[in-house]
């Protein structure tokens, strides 16, 4: 007796929905998108930091710190919606800092991470080179005149780099359909051989 399509459907259907079952909470927690500044970005100046999650976040704790652990932070956080943005102190000395953060996400899992920055401070402009102005010569002997002296201005560098979302742990949605869909086959089968022993 051949296997019924009617099981091999059923048996697809119960895959797909044993799948979705066990895939969802893997995928359900919510993630950083970016921050300002990113991580490992070169400021001139900054007055607040801010960070985007991929949904809304509650009760969020943010703190600026230097590698000894001195806070520039001013003041609580504040959350709107999805953003969450925390003021600096005034005149923050040039270093490397951290911005140390932990949010509760619209399903309840904890958020929390680490983005380093540099402060590097404005750049300071260089004074023109002095151009100086020989006298004509009194005597035959040649005249020696100083070259002006050049400053070089290194500029400050930049760079955005974008914060990967940090994905929580957990198994692949695919796996799981892949068992499912296993699972679901081995079920019609066994009903399908069932039958056929039935005189």
């Amino acid at each position: 007796m051949k296997t019924s399509p009617v099981a091999v459907v059923l048996a697809l259907i119960a895959a797909l929905v044993l799948g979705t079952a066990f895939a969802s909470p893997a995928l359900a927690h919510d993630t950083l998108k970016s921050s300002d500044p990113a991580k490992g970005a070169k400021v001139e100046s900054l007055k607040q930091v801010k960070l985007t999650f991929s949904a809304s976040v509650r009760f969020p704790n943010v703190v600026v710190h230097t590698a000894d652990n001195v806070a520039h932070q001013d003041g609580k956080p504040a959350v709107d919606g999805a953003v969450v943005t925390q003021r600096l102190k005034d005149d923050l000395p040039p270093g490397d800092y951290v911005i140390a953060y932990r949010v509760v996400s619209s399903d309840g899992h904890p958020i929390e991470g680490e983005i380093p920055f540099t402060l590097v401070g404005p750049e300071t402009p260089s004074a023109a080179p002095s151009e100086s102005v020989s006298e004509p010569p009194a005597s035959p002997a040649p005249s020696e005149s100083a070259a002006p002296a050049t400053a070089v201005i290194s500029p400050a560098p930049a760079a955005q780099a974008r914060q990967e979302p940090e994905s929580p742990g957990g198994v692949p949605g695919w796996m799981w359909l892949i068992v499912g869909g296993v699972t679901g086959v081995g079920i019609g089968l066994f009903f399908s051989m069932r039958n056929k022993k039935k005189p």
